[in-house]
C-alpha cells in the first residue's frame, strides 16, 4: 500500500476511532435517564423549568432521539456502504431525516430557549436547530429533485450540525481543563464554539470537494 494511501486508511481509523468512543460516552448519558428521571444529572440544574410540560416532554425527546442520528448519519458518508449496500444507505438516510425534521431539531430548538448562559446561548442553541432543520430539509429536497451534489453538499452540513452534539461536550472538557471558568460563561462559549467551527469545517470539505 503506498505510504499516502496507508496514512489516510490510518487516518480514518483514528477518526472512527474517536467518533465510536465519543458516541459511546453520549449513549452512556442518554441512559443515565432511564428509567425515565427529572432529578438526575444535566436536569439537576433545570429544576425551574422541568416542570413545564413542554420542556420536559422536549427534553427527552431531544435526548432519546439525538443517538439516533449521530448512528445514522455517520453511515450516510461510507462510500462503500453507498456502492454495495445502497439499501443500508438509503434507509440509514431516511432514519436520519425523519429523526432530524421530526423530532431532534423542533425538540432543540425548543430547550434551546431555556439553554443555561443566558441570551448568547439560547441564540446559539435555537439558531443551531434552525440551521439544522433548514440543512437536513433542503437535503431531502435535493435528493427527490435528483440533484445529488446540493444533497450531498447540505448533507455534509447537516451532519456537521448533529455533530456538535459531540463537539460541545469536548469543547467543555477542554476549556474547563486548561481555563476553570465560571460554568456559565462556560455554556456562553461552547454554545458557539460546539457548532460554528463544525460548520466552518464541513464548508472547507465542501469547496475542496467542489474543486477536485
Amino acid at each position: 500500500m503506498p505510504k499516502k494511501h496507508l496514512a489516510s486508511y490510518w487516518l480514518w481509523a483514528a477518526v472512527l476511532l474517536c467518533y465510536a468512543y465519543l458516541s459511546y460516552l453520549m449513549a452512556l448519558i442518554t441512559l443515565q435517564y432511564l428509567p425515565i428521571s427529572t432529578d438526575i444529572a444535566f436536569l439537576r440544574i433545570k429544576q425551574d423549568y422541568i416542570g413545564m410540560t413542554h420542556y420536559r416532554v422536549a427534553f427527552f425527546i431531544h435526548v432519546f432521539t439525538s443517538i439516533f442520528v449521530l448512528l445514522a448519519g455517520f453511515t450516510q458518508f461510507s462510500t462503500y456502504l453507498r456502492c454495495q449496500y445502497y439499501r443500508i444507505h438509503q434507509w440509514s438516510g431516511w432514519l436520519y431525516t425523519v429523526v432530524v425534521l421530526l423530532f431532534a431539531a423542533p425538540s432543540g430548538f425548543i430547550i434551546g430557549i431555556y439553554a443555561n448562559g443566558g441570551i448568547p446561548s439560547q441564540i446559539a442553541f435555537c439558531l443551531l436547530a434552525v440551521l439544522w432543520f433548514a440543512f437536513t430539509a433542503i437535503a431531502i429536497s435535493s435528493l427527490l429533485k435528483k440533484n445529488i451534489i446540493r444533497h450531498q453538499n447540505f448533507m455534509i452540513r447537516s451532519f456537521a450540525l448533529a455533530l456538535s452534539a459531540l463537539t460541545l461536550r469536548a469543547w467543555k472538557y477542554v476549556l474547563v481543563a486548561i481555563f476553570h471558568p465560571k460554568p456559565m460563561d462556560v455554556y456562553m462559549v461552547i454554545a458557539w464554539l460546539g457548532w460554528v467551527l463544525n460548520l466552518l469545517i464541513a464548508e472547507i470539505i465542501i469547496f475542496k470537494k467542489r474543486n477536485n
